[in-house]
């Protein structure tokens, strides 16, 4: 199955079904299963986003963000340039993605919470991940 690795708190805004749409620098024409990882990281600027609204109302000050683990699968549902879509997203969608010019935004479904949260390496870029 194919997985993308996501600083947090991002991958757990998707796990909890309140980021819909990851933005990147690069398109994909992949459509299909795609496991959210939870990247080992959490840098400086990660952790003060989340410390801040809109995040910090969806989990609160003492949340442990899991790291090194698959939250949760989507289905990759397309992707599109940010400008076209910017202006149809909400506040939040908004504030949850990097949606300048020439980036591209990818449309996910939710699937599935994880039921273990099993541990994996992750990698750069759309990566294997063995179930």
């Amino acid at each position: 199955m194919k997985a993308l690795s996501l600083t947090q708190p991002w991958a757990s805004l998707v796990e909890f079904r309140a980021k819909r749409i990851e933005t990147r620098s690069w398109a994909t024409r992949y459509t299909g299963p795609l496991a959210i990882h939870a990247s080992k990281g959490f840098p400086v600027w990660a952790k003060e986003f989340s410390e801040e609204p809109p995040v910090s109302v969806f989990f609160g000050p003492d949340y442990e963000y899991p790291r090194g683990q698959v939250l949760c699968l989507v289905k990759l549902m397309g992707c599109r340039r940010t400008e076209d879509v910017r202006g149809r997203l909400t506040a939040q969608e908004l504030s949850f993605g990097d949606y300048a010019d020439g980036r591209f935004a990818w449309f996910l479904e939710f699937v599935e919470v994880g039921k273990d949260r099993p541990s994996a390496t992750g990698h750069l870029g759309l990566w294997e991940w063995i179930r």
